[in-house]
């Protein structure tokens, strides 16, 4: 149950790799969202192994952990976009519900 002053949203969290990165900062942009928070040299262990956080030689060598929130009317635009950059590369995306105390943010 949640407060009746908190509005309903969905936050999207995508890990690529940070050659991925700048498209899906360009994709999230593009379906009109306010913002979005961007987490370089993250590490966890996936399909593909341990990934270190730490850089080796550039930006693009670490993954990268990018969220944004937008209302419901703007997530079946964003989930068409990342759909195909995931098949074609390694990455994860989360979705869940989510609640916000000053909607005008992210509209």
């Amino acid at each position: 149950m949640t407060a009746p002053t908190l509005t309903k949203m969905i936050k999207i969290e995508v890990v690529v790799a940070g050659s991925d990165a700048p498209a899906v900062r360009e994709l999230i942009q593009s379906v009109g969202a306010t913002g979005f928070t961007s987490l370089s040299g993250v590490s966890g262990l996936g399909h593909n192994g341990y990934h270190q956080g730490r850089l080796l030689f550039n930006q693009q060598a670490a993954l990268e952990l990018l969220i944004t929130v937008v209302p419901e009317d703007k997530v079946d635009a964003l989930l068409a976009g990342l759909r195909p950059l995931l098949d074609a590369s390694s990455g994860v995306m989360f979705v869940t519900e989510t609640y916000v105390s000053r909607p005008d943010y992210f509209s």
